[in-house]
């Protein structure tokens, strides 16, 4: 089984969801994260994790709302990648 953590710090960060087993960061990002000075923050972010290993998905929060079982599907194979890889 694997263990997910919410609002989890990593570094000078707070992350959504983190599964440390898969390195994986799940993201979920409302409408402040579309503007331009949002979204350059959320590069850089991202940029600064994966520098560590990490790999980041990032979903909007009405990707979730409506599509709930494709993004399940989606993390559940990345995850599911991620294990194999190591």
């Amino acid at each position: 089984m694997l263990r997910w953590q919410r609002q989890t710090p990593i570094g000078r960060y707070i992350v959504d969801f983190y599964c440390a087993k898969a390195r994986l960061v799940v993201e979920l990002d409302g409408g402040g994260h579309y503007t331009l000075e949002q979204q350059a923050r959320d590069a850089k972010r991202t940029k600064d994790l994966e520098a560590e290993g990490l790999l980041m998905l990032r979903f909007a929060n009405n990707q979730v709302d409506r599509m709930f079982n494709e993004v399940c599907v989606k993390i559940d194979r990345v995850v599911a990648a991620r294990i194999v890889m190591r």
